[in-house]
């Protein structure tokens, strides 16, 4: 198979199991409490913290995270198109 035949291939594939899902939110809450977990160990490694706080702090990690993304991003655009970027 070709790169292309093997992307429209997974293409179907996922379009079939969504025609299956009929919650696509809770289908994908596993994912986003795994992604989220991430920030919140980030923040509190040994479980100390409230889980208000370590919650608030978590999400400002997560942003953090999402901002940095969007530098990188804006970044990577500037230097295609000639400029300082920097």
């Amino acid at each position: 198979m070709t790169p292309e035949q093997r992307r429209l291939r997974a293409s179907i594939a996922a379009h079939v199991q969504w025609s299956k899902t009929g919650d696509r939110s809770a289908r994908t809450q596993p994912a986003r409490d795994k992604f989220m977990h991430r920030f919140e160990v980030e923040v509190d490694p040994e479980g100390q913290l409230d889980p208000e706080d370590r919650a608030r702090r978590a999400e400002s990690a997560r942003r953090a995270y999402f901002a940095r993304l969007a530098l990188a991003s804006s970044r990577a655009r500037t230097r295609k198109r000639g400029g300082a970027g920097e």
